[in-house]
């Protein structure tokens, strides 16, 4: 049942490299196993029985006369918890089961298959073999009642030599899946777990003798002519082999024979191959050679990238020149069927991360599919490949000092430190090696995630750097350092942390480091987020010893169930299917949705990630410095630009940017750029870059980015809320204070201020009653994610609690304006007041509302969320403008998506449906915004630029949900009104929220402008 470390395998052939062998050369690597003679999917329905403990498994499973009557009908690939058998878990660190290395559970669950298939026998290719591709997470094969073989690593090929057991005509296959084993303890990645046969299975016929592997490195020397290695094993015996090497156009450049060299790692033979003036493979221009090697009888053909990745100088290269990672992390996630996803869902993810700017992916925390990697060879993905080894759980033993040190000190000892477990270790780590050594795109091989460190490492690292010194070598938990021992750590290339501060990347790059700085994790994406993408981004495009990262993570993991009757997809997170060991939505933590529609992060990212940025703009001289970021490629022969001006929202004037000189990658062109400014209006100059010539990915013309700067006027007020904020003449507004309310009023509205807060109760004009409940001061919003540790201080700080109480609270008449001024303070039950406010209501003639508010932090409480008002308007006020930052939804430091303009939305427009509800929608850097319906209106501006947030839920509503289908609207529309708004940041799993985005300042002063309106 899988529990002995000494029984990894049995009867499985030795690791191989990926190929599809056929009779003849192959059209499409990527798609071999369809178009190969020599390959037959067995894939389809086959019959299952699901058991929840081995002891109830059928007896004589296995045997040729099984009987399989009432088994029922399964897809292979599938998983059980997402066909309907055993339940759904997510879990991030700890395990699903205790923790006693290598027992598992008695009971243990398990999944018997069987399937039924024609072969017919090939006399050319006698010799066939059965893979696996993928089971989760140990499995035994019998053929036609004969004992094939074992196998674990649930991530890894799995191939057994049938040739003795196979049939012509009918065959039986049965395979017995067991839930758990030893290994499932270095299978703790945080995701949904699942079991059962999620990835391809097929059979190879092949000649009896065959080269059975080999290993393609390449090296370009100083004259540009590259040399392509190819070392070579046979099975049995060596045959006569020949290599051909195509450019893309098919021709021949390079020709060589197989023969006979010292061997090295088990290969016997070896052939080089002389390319002259070589294309070069890169993430920007992906050129590839298809080899084609040819013995008696068979074809293997595969593609070749020409690169060559190394450290220089603790910068990471790539053909010399300086690389910078734009990556994500990346699991096999699909709502629908889990980790089972095929090639058009793998070309989907990459087209997205294409089209939004990104160039690198770490295959978290697993080898992916074999053909993912052909498709990063083809589109110009940068991989680091991680073996299937995360035993993280191990950190959560009991201990009775669990002080973080303490943790560190005890984590390696069950496993990573621990030498029963370094076969199974160093096992791991070839499997994902030896299967992917021939992908170009794959600079980096990573021996797991989040293990601690230890012997078992030490040997598993040692084997990678030795047969693959082309690489770098990568393991991030190498970081965290225990007493026991001095670890040796000379095997690893990159210095690796996951979500650290800026500072503290600062720290390290001016420590004088021998290894180049890796961000293997940053910018937790999880709920509204992240938030502090171009923070990171400043330091990395400022040091080219940072070498990029990979933000967490791609996708929202969650399991689709169903849709609302409005058509709304229900989706599940952690303790939504009766576990009780799980993380709730921390699985919820991705750039897109669950099904691929992006999420705000993502724009955000792309940005951020853009291929060209301005460095200054000279307005008296008009001059424009601009930097390509680009790593290979000259930016005028990559992107078309151009420029707009833009003025209290509105383009008025655009026009092309023609670079007149070449710009080489990271360098600085000055350009020539004069738009006619306006004498008056908030004015910014927006370039644009779109993409000039199309690829595989993208079409010609996509916009790839964009920049702004802000603009100096005469008059550089918005003009639009000047006009909001002038006041008006006339006769000033009518005063009565009737002992608990100040009612002013003219001639049409009327507007009622509670002594007892110093807040409005009430806004009329025309008739119509804009205020559904008294306004409120603010300082609560529904915690995102991203605010998981900081919510703590708050709610102990009882902000989602306040209410506004006024100590003084009078009127007055005069110089046209009626005004209210009121000492208020914002109180919570237990607690001291949390804010001191002066308050001032300036009401002219015409009903525009001038508040002003000196507002005063108590000492000792915790930054704010917000400052600001919230009013509860009519439902039927659903129509909103405003002149700010737009589309997207944004905050102070989640705000490069968006630009400047002036827009039209509907409140529910305005909303981003978060799976886990939270704060979201925000509109910021306004001059003003308006909301209207009803036959009422209301116009808002600001001595400064403001943020609103308009909704059908309020923050309660919000914070109380656990589903984004759980919500029903108010009955209101909640307009919050931010002097001040807190960012977002990436604190969920990453470092504290800037300084420079907190509201923690001593002191505030409100000006907002108000001016209800007819519709």
């Amino acid at each position: 049942m899988g529990q002995d470390l000494a029984v990894l395998h049995e009867n499985t052939l030795p690791a191989r490299a990926y190929y599809m062998p056929a009779s003849t050369p192959l059209r499409d690597v990527v798609a071999a196993r369809q178009d190969s003679d020599r390959v037959q999917l067995l894939n389809g329905q086959w019959s299952f029985r699901y058991c929840t403990s081995v002891r109830d498994l059928d007896e004589g499973f296995g045997s040729e006369g099984f009987d399989a009557a009432g088994y029922h009908p399964v897809s292979v690939p599938s998983t059980w918890q997402y066909t309907g058998y055993d339940a759904h878990q997510y879990t991030n660190v700890r395990y699903p089961i205790p923790l006693d290395p290598p027992f598992v559970p008695q009971d243990n669950p398990c999944g018997a298959y069987v399937v039924d298939f024609d072969h017919a026998a090939d006399p050319a290719a006698p010799r066939t073999t059965l893979v696996f591709e993928g089971v989760d997470s140990c499995f035994y094969v019998w053929l036609n009642g004969r004992y094939v073989g074992y196998s674990q690593v649930s991530h890894a090929t799995s191939e057994f030599d049938v040739t003795d057991a196979l049939r012509e005509g009918s065959n039986r296959l049965q395979v017995l899946v067991f839930k758990w084993c030893d290994g499932t303890y270095l299978e703790d990645q945080d995701k949904f777990r699942t079991s059962g046969i999620f990835r391809d299975v097929y059979l190879v016929d092949r000649p009896d003798q065959v080269l059975f592997d080999y290993f393609t490195t390449t090296a370009v020397g100083p004259d540009g002519t590259a040399t392509v290695l190819v070392r070579g094993v046979y099975r049995d015996q060596a045959v006569e082999t020949g290599l051909r090497l195509l450019d893309a156009a098919g021709a021949e450049v390079a020709a060589a024979a197989m023969a006979p060299t010292t061997e090295w790692h088990g290969y016997t033979h070896a052939a080089e191959l002389h390319v002259a003036e070589a294309r070069l493979w890169n993430p920007e221009d992906p050129q590839l050679y298809t080899l084609l090697i040819e013995t008696p009888g068979e074809v293997i053909t595969d593609e070749v990238g020409i690169r060559e990745v190394a450290v220089t100088d603790v910068v990471l290269t790539l053909n010399g020149a300086p690389v910078t990672l734009r990556g994500v992390n990346r699991h096999d996630s699909d709502p629908a069927t889990g980790p089972v996803v095929d090639l058009d869902h793998m070309v989907r993810d990459l087209r997205m991360m294409r089209q939004h700017n990104v160039n690198a992916v770490r295959s978290s925390h697993y080898p992916n599919d074999p053909r993912f990697y052909q498709l990063c060879d083809r589109y110009g993905f940068l991989v680091m490949s991680e073996a299937d080894n995360e035993s993280h759980g191990t950190q959560t033993q009991f201990l009775a000092d669990d002080a973080w040190d303490n943790v560190v000190e005890h984590w390696n000892e069950p496993i990573a430190d621990n030498p029963d477990w370094t076969e199974a270790t160093v096992d791991r780590v070839q499997l994902c090696v030896q299967r992917e050594k021939n992908r170009p795109s794959i600079i980096s091989w990573s021996a797991g995630n989040e293990c601690a460190y230890g012997c078992t490492f030490e040997a598993a690292l040692e084997w990678m750097k030795d047969f693959d010194p082309t690489r770098l070598s990568h393991y991030e938990s190498s970081y965290y350092r225990d007493s026991k021992r001095r670890y040796d750590y000379s095997n690893i290339d990159l210095f690796s942390r996951m979500y650290p501060s800026q500072q503290e990347m600062r720290d390290y790059l001016d420590s004088d480091p021998d290894k180049p700085l890796i961000l293997v994790e940053y910018c937790h994406a999880m709920g509204n987020g992240p938030g502090d993408l171009e923070d990171y981004w400043k330091v990395i495009l400022d040091e080219p010893r940072l070498c990029g990262g990979f933000v967490w993570e791609w996708c929202d993991h969650a399991i689709l169930d169903g849709h609302t009757d409005d058509g709304r997809p229900r989706y599940l997170y952690g303790g939504d299917s009766g576990e009780t060991v799980h993380d709730g939505n921390f699985c919820v933590d991705g750039l897109v949705w669950p099904d691929r529609r992006p999420h705000v992060g993502l724009l955000e990212l792309k940005n951020v990630q853009r291929p060209a940025r301005v460095v200054s703009y000279d307005q008296a001289r008009g001059l424009l410095r601009l930097r390509n970021d680009l790593d290979f490629t000259h930016l005028d022969q990559a992107v078309d630009i151009s420029w707009q001006l833009v003025c209290d929202g509105e383009v008025v004037e655009s026009q092309p940017l023609v670079l007149d000189q070449p710009v080489a990658p990271h360098e600085v062109a000055e350009v020539t750029c004069r738009p006619r400014l306006p004498e008056a209006g908030r004015c910014q100059l927006r370039l644009e870059y779109r993409l000039r010539q199309g690829d595989a990915l993208r079409e010609a013309g996509q916009e790839l980015g964009f920049d702004e700067v802000e603009l100096a006027t005469a008059d550089p007020r918005n003009q639009h809320a000047a006009r909001i904020a002038a006041p008006a003449d006339g006769p000033s507004p009518q005063v009565v204070d009737d002992g608990d309310d100040i009612v002013v009023s003219g001639e049409t509205f009327r507007y009622v201020f509670a002594k007892a807060t110093g807040l409005p109760t009430s806004l009329q004009v025309a008739g119509a009653e804009l205020l559904e409940r008294p306004a409120e001061v603010n300082v609560w919003r529904a915690p995102t994610d991203n605010d998981s540790r900081i919510r703590l201080e708050w709610q102990r700080a009882r902000y989602d609690q306040t209410t506004t109480r006024a100590y003084h609270c009078e009127a007055k008449v005069g110089d046209g304006q009626a005004v209210v001024t009121a000492s208020m303070a914002l109180v919570a039950p237990t607690i001291q007041p949390i804010l001191r406010i002066e308050a001032t209501w300036s009401i002219d003639g015409a009903g525009r509302i001038t508040c002003r508010m000196r507002v005063r932090r108590s000492d000792g409480f915790p930054t704010l969320p917000r400052l600001g008002l919230r009013l509860f308007l009519p439902q039927a006020m659903d129509q909103v403008g405003w002149a700010g930052l737009g589309p997207h939804e944004n905050y102070p430091d989640k705000r490069q998506a968006s630009r400047h303009g002036r827009y039209q939305a509907t409140v529910d427009d305005l909303q981003v449906g978060y799976l886990c509800p939270q704060e979201g929608g925000s509109r910021g850097d306004c001059d003003w915004m308006s909301i209207t319906g009803g036959g009422a209106g209301l116009q808002v501006s600001a001595a400064r630029p403001f943020s609103f947030n308009a909704s059908p839920y309020t923050q309660e509503q919000l914070t109380a949900a656990r589903h984004d289908v759980e919500l029903q609207p108010s009955g209101h529309t909640v307009l919050c009104l931010d002097h001040a708004i807190a960012g977002i940041g990436s604190n969920s799993c990453g470092p504290e929220l800037l300084p420079q985005y907190r509201v923690d300042d001593d002191e505030y002063h409100v000006d907002l402008t108000l001016l209800p309106v007819t519709d």
